[in-house]
């Protein structure tokens, strides 16, 4: 799975986790249902939810009544913890080695850097004020309407 599906994914599946109220194993989901929400492959959700699992933000167990469940409130998991836990950073790319000897070669790949290491901040600072919650209840769409 590419890096630009993880967040997506681990999103949508911490939503539909919160909308379900799968707050205990009692209540876990399995991963097929998570799976024709998202739509995707069962295998694919499993990978997701094993990295949210990592990060402390679902329980999961496996087999036949197997399925995943959230270990905090939605309001308390924001979507710059979602994308930590499933890719790091915003993944703008890598900028490339320069080339001694061209001026631009030289001077390039530390402003790309630069440009890259600020988007990736901005981004991450813009998304630790966007909840799982906020996703539910669409209020991350007045909060970015405001911010334009």
């Amino acid at each position: 799975m590419s890096d630009s599906q993880k967040f997506p994914v681990a999103a949508h599946v911490l939503a539909y986790l919160a909308h379900k109220a799968a707050f205990s194993a009692d209540r876990a989901v399995a991963s097929a249902e998570l799976a024709a929400s998202v739509p995707t492959n069962p295998v694919v959700v499993r990978r997701v939810t094993a990295m949210l699992g990592k990060a402390g933000l679902l329980g999961a167990r496996a087999g036949a009544n197997g399925g995943a469940w959230l270990l905090r409130p939605a309001d308390e998991i924001s979507l710059d913890i979602v994308l930590r836990a499933v890719n790091g950073c915003a993944h703008l790319g890598v900028a490339p080695k320069g080339v001694k000897g061209c001026p631009v070669g030289e001077k390039i790949p530390d402003a790309v850097r630069s440009a890259i290491q600020a988007a990736d901040r901005a981004a991450h600072e813009r998304l630790a004020r966007i909840t799982v919650a906020d996703l539910l209840n669409g209020a991350h769409e007045s909060a970015a309407a405001a911010a334009e």
